[in-house]
Formats: structure tokens, C-alpha cells, sequence
């Protein structure tokens, strides 16, 4: 597998894992503080072949995801889930400890971000399905977000990375009932 785009990553190491699982290159954030040159660099390549960032699944990740969407517009994004990114021997969270496949799955189903769209969905909808506002909403996020494969939110967010990704209330309420099924199936 080859990807044309550059994938923005936080490390050496989630380079070295990136490049046993695809053929791709990389730029190196060198951790969450992400400096003039570096987003230089990432804005270089979103002109001449695209990004995708690939960040961690944890606050540094995210908080590195969100410097770089700010400052380069259009980029695509790759996520994973904790679990997926979680060693089996340690604690520690990242991609550098995902599996060759899971590192293929996320990066071939990406997502560009689209300000512009709105869906469907409203608040009212994440109300009606638990989402927001009650006992266990945090844990059925999770699962959609998971699901989706759009990276965790909290309450506040969800609704903007839903529009953002251009999730269909279809989609929304077809994952949602699945979701729903299996909490029952538990």
C-alpha cells in the first residue's frame, strides 16, 4: 500500500511503525509543541501532495492534531482508537504500538474535514440517543466515535465532528441502533 499524501506524525517511532505497515513519508512534529517550522513544512506538503494526520489518540495527540488543522487548512485526518493503539505490555498509548494492520485499516479510511457541510443531525438527536446529558453518555461517545472512526470528543464537540465529517443521519442512526443493540445484548 502507498500513500501519495504526507502523514504528520508526532515521532520517530510512529514513523518507523508507519513505514513497516505502507510506503509513505512522514513529518515529525517531535511531540505537542509544534513549532513555525515544522507547520511550515506540513503546509509545504498540503500544497504539493496532501496531508493526513495521524496523530496519537490522547490529549498530546489531539492537541497536535488541532495546532496543525488550524494552521493548514484541508487536511485529512487518520485515526485510532485507544485500544488500538494500546501496547499490550505497557501503558503506553500511540501508534507507535498499533498493529501493521490496524495502522492499514486507519490510514485507508481517512477523512477530510468540511466546515461548510451541515447535516441532518441536531443536538435534539444526541440527546434522544444518550449521547450528551445523562448517565453512560460518555461511554456511548466513545463507542460511536470508535465506530465512525473519527476520534473521541466530549458532549460539546460531537455535534461540530459529526457536521465536519460529513455524517449522514442515516449513518448517525444506523451506528446509534447497533450501538443500542448491543448495550442490550451486554
Amino acid at each position: 500500500m502507498q500513500i501519495k499524501e504526507v502523514i504528520v506524525v508526532e515521532g520517530k517511532d510512529d514513523t518507523a511503525k508507519i513505514k513497516q505497515a505502507i510506503d509513505a513519508d512522514t513529518i515529525e512534529t517531535n511531540g505537542s509543541a509544534v513549532d513555525d517550522r515544522i507547520l511550515d513544512q506540513i503546509r509545504h506538503a498540503q500544497q504539493k501532495r496532501g496531508v493526513i494526520i495521524f496523530t496519537d489518540p490522547d490529549y498530546p495527540g489531539q492537541r497536535i492534531r488541532h495546532i496543525v488543522s488550524n494552521a493548514v487548512p484541508g487536511c485529512k485526518h487518520a485515526f485510532l482508537t485507544k485500544t488500538e493503539a494500546r501496547a499490550k505490555r505497557d501503558k503506553g498509548i500511540g501508534i507507535e504500538h498499533a498493529s501493521l494492520a490496524t495502522i492499514k485499516a486507519a490510514l485507508s479510511d481517512i477523512y477530510q474535514l468540511d466546515d461548510s457541510y451541515r447535516s441532518e443531525i441536531t443536538r435534539e438527536d444526541l440527546l434522544d440517543f444518550g449521547l450528551i446529558g445523562g448517565p453512560g453518555a460518555k461511554a456511548r461517545r466513545q463507542k460511536l466515535t470508535e465506530v465512525l472512526r473519527i476520534g473521541y470528543v466530549n458532549g460539546k464537540q460531537l455535534l461540530k465532528r459529526l457536521q465536519m465529517f460529513r455524517i449522514t443521519k442515516d449513518t448517525f442512526e444506523e451506528t446509534m441502533a447497533i450501538i443500542i443493540q448491543e448495550e442490550k445484548n451486554d
